[in-house]
């Protein structure tokens, strides 16, 4: 063998070495990340509140989630304190409940309930169902991200967490009360239920049908559609018809959220997500 022949079968074994360990490196770093990604790792691991307020899926399996034309992208809500789940898994809305009391970084997902529409396309739906039907863990990933992960660590869904498409500062204002307890307010009322919301003060005023109601209402910092209003108060007149104020009063006591309807106005929904009162612009 000559010397330039010996020369160049070094390098060859030597450039060989070092691409192989280059690949040795790279299958480490790789298992390293997915070692972090996993809910097995204690690395960034999430408490309950972390978890408080709406997600948007945008993996499951590990694969983007593509919503289908004219379809919502589907996205899930925690309520930490009364241990509430509510969402949209494409087509349908579901809801359920989850223990505010275990173990942090578990939580158990799998007697989710759905409403029962039919939509043309329902993969994302189907894929999203059976994702979260496995779900036993969650955890932190970065900063904005948290996974759900099944019974074998592997993360199953992706959350990244949802920009609220309504603020609490809409609400500010004068608003007439259009439905109530599931009806229609009728039109013509002597006195028209209405509302008032004064945000910077956390206070409303209004009237309910019959009786002037005042009072406050609380919010949570870590969702920014929650609303409730624990502490309001009426006038004690007795009118000839108090059936539309027992409607106003009884939908006011049992909200706790709020958000923009598509055909314009505001909805208050109660724990389990049901719309309970409809406000328009005065």
């Amino acid at each position: 063998m000559g010397y330039f022949t010996y020369l160049c079968s070094v390098k060859i074994n030597l450039n060989k070495k070092i691409a192989m360990k280059k690949v040795f490196v790279s299958l480490c770093m790789a298992a390293t990340l997915m070692g972090l990604s996993s809910c097995a790792s204690t690395k960034n691991a999430a408490t309950l509140s972390s978890l408080s307020g709406e997600w948007n899926i945008i993996e499951i399996n590990g694969s983007a989630v593509v919503p289908a034309p004219n379809q919502e992208f589907p996205f899930i809500g925690f309520d930490t304190k009364t241990g509430k789940v509510y969402g949209n898994s494409g087509c349908n809305r579901l809801m359920g409940s989850f223990d505010v009391n275990a173990k942090p970084g578990q939580i158990d997902l799998g007697a989710l309930g759905s409403t029962r529409m039919m939509c043309p396309d329902m993969t994302v739906e189907k894929n999203v169902l059976a994702a979260l039907g496995q779900v036993k863990k969650y955890k932190q990933l970065g900063k904005e991200n948290m996974a759900l992960c099944g019974s074998s660590n592997r993360p199953l869904i992706v959350l990244q967490k949802k920009e609220a498409a309504s603020k609490l500062s809409d609400l500010n204002g004068k608003w007439i009360i259009s439905e109530a307890d599931g009806q229609a307010i009728p039109s013509g009322m002597e006195k028209q239920p209405a509302i008032e919301f004064d945000i910077a003060g956390k206070r409303l005023h209004g009237n309910a049908g019959c009786n002037i109601i005042n009072g406050s209402f609380d919010v949570d910092d870590a969702n920014p559609t929650a609303i409730s209003f624990p502490r309001v108060i009426s006038t004690m007149m007795a009118c000839p018809d108090m059936e539309v104020e027992g409607r106003v009063l009884k939908a006011l006591n049992a909200v706790q959220s709020f958000g923009k309807l598509a055909g314009g106005g505001m909805g208050f929904y109660d724990t389990d997500n049901n719309l309970v009162m409809v406000l328009v612009k005065k």
